[in-house]
């Protein structure tokens, strides 16, 4: 593109167009809702001047309304997906990468969506649906936390030791039996409580209700 038809350059209104022509090519720059920069050798040069009509509307040049209409899916999902882009230019070229990449897969869902049928909705909405429904989903299922310092021992997995859900409560037998814990210290006390869970008689006024359920080695 010639340099002195750089759209920053020229400054161009709503509906100003500039042509210039070398052999058969055509190159022309219009500016609708933003600037358009369009380089071809099967028309004929538009004529320059302003292109709006008698109310201050923007009339499209001819070369434009043939770019739309003949322009293919490519063309479609490449504007759709810059639209309403997450990417800002001031990213480094890896971010902006992955970012775009991210708003060709919405896109992509977008088209599958309505290939399906059922009510037609805009690229707009439905990126608007995905999002609260990214939110909601976000605040309602709890985070994984993130494991700090060593890995866990592999007495996190005895059963007796998970406290997560709190489903380890004190309750009654139905008749008395030798305290786990005691039994382990050498004590012998026969008790009438157990662990609901665990189904293990415990005393509850010694604490080994709380050392059967903290403690790894008994």
């Amino acid at each position: 593109m010639p340099k002195y038809l750089i759209p920053k350059t020229l400054r161009l209104k709503r509906g100003d167009i500039r042509v210039r022509t070398r052999g058969d090519l055509i190159v022309v720059v219009w500016s609708g809702n933003r600037d358009v920069c369009l380089l071809t050798n099967i028309h004929n040069p538009p004529t320059e001047g302003i292109y709006r009509n008698e109310h201050g509307k923007v009339i499209k040049p001819a070369i434009v309304e043939d770019y739309n209409h003949h322009m293919g899916h490519v063309d479609n999902a490449g504007r759709m997906a810059n639209s309403y882009t997450a990417s800002r230019q001031t990213w480094m070229w890896t971010k902006m990468l992955f970012f775009h990449l991210l708003d060709l897969a919405i896109v992509n869902c977008y088209i599958l969506l309505s290939s399906c049928g059922g009510k037609k909705i805009s690229y707009r909405d439905f990126q608007f649906t995905l999002i609260r429904e990214m939110l909601a989903w976000a605040g309602h299922e709890p985070r994984p936390s993130t494991p700090v310092g060593r890995p866990a021992s592999a007495s996190k997995h005895i059963g007796r030791l998970d406290t997560s859900h709190n489903k380890h409560w004190p309750g009654r037998n139905h008749k008395k039996a030798r305290c786990r814990v005691c039994s382990a210290g050498g004590i012998r006390q026969t008790v009438i409580f157990r662990c609901v869970k665990c189904d293990i008689a415990l005393c509850v006024d010694r604490n080994c209700f709380q050392v059967y359920h903290t403690k790894t080695n008994l």
